[in-house]
């Protein structure tokens, strides 16, 4: 029998955490036994869609009844959550029955510091691997007291079919002219940068700028846009983001301390060039000047000065970038790449 593969979310979403949990379990499955626990939500749904089994959990309590059999019917188990509470649960039940296991911690990161971060050192000294989706995650976690030697860094990776299947812009043949940025719009993903930037930059009013994403801040830009600058459209919500990067010449990044930035891989798998900023995991994702840009993180001027640079690039100048990126995104974040790191993680437990 193979080991189970228990995996714990703390949302039913479907967003960058949820998504990767069905990634890493689906990719894994020819070793390990894939069961994905988690609130109810859309998450579910897509597992039983790759058909990997489900537990459905509403608090704590319910999470503890449901683990229990699992835990009992299998002498072996990789583990995985993304809630502390998740992970005492676990270890809670394997002092009753003392199972050969390897457990991780995801950390994805996050807005609150506290939530994100600053609770995870509750966890040290108690045999566990804490995972971080980046450098900067890893550097964040540091801060707050974790074990230095108890954190691997497992980067997020777009599933090879994931890559093969998305809508892919043609080459180009003339500069940048539509911008996509693909965010919430909170306050910490920091929107209104762009708008702060086209007030200093007057010359940018000739690219285009489409928001997906709502968020607090939605109707406040959405209408100091509208009054100052008609080039940025705020659209709100899409359930097509694929197709919608295929159709735009640069997707724009904003946030700062940006875990990771899922929707930049997703940009590269589309054809299309990324500009980020300095700081945060976002940075990491990509070579300035060769696989993507950067610009310096919160300072709208530079902002504007970057954009003014990448929009009156050549065609053939951007080609580069374009492929510089699609190496680098099969090299370091295809399945292959991300799925050896969490199969290394998981070796003695599966050859065991």
């Amino acid at each position: 029998m193979k080991p189970a593969f228990l995996y714990v979310l703390h949302s039913g979403n479907l967003y960058g955490t949820e998504r990767m949990a069905l990634a890493t379990l689906d990719g894994l499955r020819d070793r390990l036994e894939p069961v994905l626990f988690a609130p109810p939500g859309p998450a579910l749904g897509e597992a039983r869609r790759l058909e990997i089994r489900t537990a459905e959990f509403r608090g704590a309590r319910d999470l503890a009844v449901k683990l229990r059999p699992w835990i009992a019917r299998h002498r072996r188990i990789a583990f995985a959550a993304t809630g502390v509470s998740h992970s005492m649960i676990f270890l809670a039940w394997n002092l009753l029955y003392r199972r050969r296991n390897v457990h991780i911690h995801l950390v994805h990161g996050g807005t609150d510091e506290r939530e994100s971060y600053g609770r995870k050192r509750i966890l040290n000294g108690r045999g566990l691997r804490f995972v971080a989706v980046s450098n900067f995650v890893r550097d964040r976690l540091l801060a707050h007291g974790v074990a230095e030697a108890d954190i691997d860094v497992c980067e997020n990776f777009l599933p090879d079919r994931q890559i093969a299947e998305a809508p892919r812009r043609s080459a180009f043949h003339a500069g940048i002219r539509s911008v996509v940025v693909v965010s919430r719009v909170d306050p910490i993903k920091r929107i209104d940068l762009l708008l702060d930037c086209l007030d200093r930059h007057p010359a940018l009013q000739s690219l285009n700028f489409r928001i997906c994403g709502t968020g607090w801040d939605l109707e406040a830009l959405r209408e100091r846009a509208e009054k100052q600058h008609p080039n940025v459209v705020f659209e709100g919500f899409s359930d097509r983001i694929p197709q919608v990067l295929a159709e735009s010449d640069l997707l724009l990044h904003l946030c700062p301390c940006e875990p990771f930035g899922l929707a930049i891989l997703e940009a590269m798998a589309a054809g299309i060039p990324v500009l980020v900023p300095d700081a945060g995991g976002a940075a990491s994702l990509i070579e300035p000047g060769i696989s993507g840009f950067q610009f310096r993180a919160g300072d709208a001027r530079d902002l504007g000065v970057v954009l003014e640079e990448v929009a009156g690039l050549p065609a053939a100048g951007i080609n580069g970038v374009v492929a510089a990126a699609d190496a680098r995104l099969r090299e370091r974040y295809s399945s292959k790449a991300g799925l050896e790191r969490y199969a290394n993680l998981f070796k003695e437990l599966a050859n065991d």
